[in-house]
């Protein structure tokens, strides 16, 4: 028989991560955690929500933005977040020199997998330019180019939506 999982208050949760209590509320409204379920004073965190705080305030030191942290963990299980918190880490880097490389470098091997395949590039996207293209006053599109054909016809009905909808907005 398996034992019961450990289940904690919000305290209990904060103290064990390393966070505030306002910190773990403010992930569940960023979607960064999943919701304890029983709102106010009643509500229960498991191991898969300590796992993921865990695995928060380490891609955090890796100077991750949220929003790209949010998009790593929305595809993981709790199996998964503890999988790569029990993976051994690379050393920290040791010179400021170190520290560019391994920003400039390709993201961890660790969300590989999680990660989408890039399309291949266009011929020429070694040197590319970007694009600025107004939809409204104090509103713009930036686009680097060159883009593949399927990109540019991405992009073309991106144009005609922007232009629908602004039209709607317009008395």
């Amino acid at each position: 028989m398996a034992p019961d999982p450990l289940v904690f208050d919000l305290n209990e949760l904060s103290d064990r991560a390393g966070v505030t209590p306002r910190t773990v509320r403010y992930y569940i409204q960023q979607g960064l955690l999943r919701s304890p379920g029983t709102p106010g004073p009643g509500a229960r965190y498991d191991e898969g929500h300590l796992g993921r705080l865990r695995l928060i305030r380490r891609l955090q030191r890796e100077h991750l933005p949220l929003s790209e942290i949010r998009r790593r963990l929305e595809s993981l299980g709790d199996a998964e977040v503890q999988r790569l918190l029990d993976e051994p880490r690379a050393p920290a880097p040791s010179s400021a020199v170190d520290y560019v490389r391994s920003v400039l470098q390709e993201p961890p091997l660790l969300f590989a997998a999680a990660m989408a395949a890039p399309s291949e590039p266009p011929p020429g996207a070694d040197r590319s330019q970007w694009d600025r293209i107004t939809l409204a006053p104090d509103l713009e599109l930036h686009v680097r180019r060159p883009l593949s054909r399927g990109q540019n016809k991405m992009v073309e009905k991106l144009l005609e939506y922007a232009k629908r909808l602004l039209e709607e907005d317009t008395p």
